[in-house]
């Protein structure tokens, strides 16, 4: 099978619905459901937290970060205070990090290994700009700018997870071909995943996505954040390039001071994080 024999298979899969989850992805996906229910009780959160041990630690983590530990508390040491200081919405990002990197858990290439991993990095720079971005700039919720960073590649990370089957699959691609393939695939793997309809609006509307100005939408957050990361993604640039003279307009909502502000911010979180929600 060639390459775009390849990708027709895996478009037309996914097309009908057929996406294959890594097994331990299940247990998170009924965790992340379970949250999206507004009826949801705080006990019962933290006993699904508690039966998924690998959450439980991840959990107890953030909550000790710099990110939601600003005053230098004692730090927790039980799931509950845990849970009650995050909140819900962070611990749905965190939940939907998990899922995100079970797609890369089971890649056995090496190179491939290499470019999920470049990928998660990748995903972590741009949640942590998205949340300060959302904070300072655009003014959208940041726990949603935040969550909608941390699944806006999984399109890639799935195709990563399929391209052990198919050799070569995502070598250098001048046709575009995994482009169009990842869309379909994106669109797929967001319902699958059951992610809100706004948050994958916006994901899928990237690739063709213009800022508006001033900034003000999520799509804006998630542009502006990709455009900032000091990592890019290794399965190329999704985005369309701004327009002529974007740069001058940019700089009356966000000037050079404002920007390394916010890049150096965003280092901060990224660093404060990588115990718990970006490893």
């Amino acid at each position: 099978m060639n390459r775009l024999e390849a990708f027709g298979y895996i478009a037309a899969q996914a097309a009908r619905g057929e996406i294959t989850l890594p097994t331990s992805v299940n247990a998170a996906l009924r965790l992340q459901l379970a949250l999206d229910n507004p009826d949801c009780h705080i006990e019962d959160a933290i006993k699904l937290v508690l039966g998924e041990p690998q959450l439980a630690a991840k959990t107890v983590a953030l909550a000790n970060s710099a990110a939601f530990n600003r005053n230098g508390d004692a730090p927790l040491t039980n799931v509950r205070a845990a849970v009650m200081r995050v909140g819900y919405r962070s611990l749905q990002t965190l939940v939907a990090s998990l899922v995100v990197r079970q797609f890369g858990a089971r890649i056995v290439d090496p190179a491939l290994r290499a470019k999920a991993e470049q990928l998660w990095e990748h995903t972590a720079h741009v949640a942590a700009l998205c949340a300060v971005i959302a904070r300072r700039v655009t003014f959208v919720n940041p726990d949603t700018a935040m969550f909608a960073a941390i699944v806006h590649e999984v399109g890639g990370f799935y195709l990563l997870s399929r391209a052990d089957e198919f050799p070569g699959l995502l070598d250098d691609d001048p046709e575009k071909w995994a482009e169009l393939c990842e869309e379909v695939v994106s669109r797929e793997v967001l319902k699958k995943l059951a992610v809100p309809e706004p948050v994958a609006n916006a994901i899928l509307a990237l690739r063709d996505g213009w800022l508006t100005m001033p900034p003000s939408t999520l799509l804006d957050t998630l542009l502006l954040a990709n455009q900032f990361a000091p990592v890019g993604s290794p399965l190329g640039v999704r985005t369309e390039p701004m327009p002529e003279h974007a740069d001058s307009v940019l700089d009356f909502v966000i000037d050079d001071a404002t920007l390394q502000s916010i890049l150096q911010e965003s280092d901060d979180e990224v660093k404060s994080m990588s115990a718990a929600l970006l490893v």
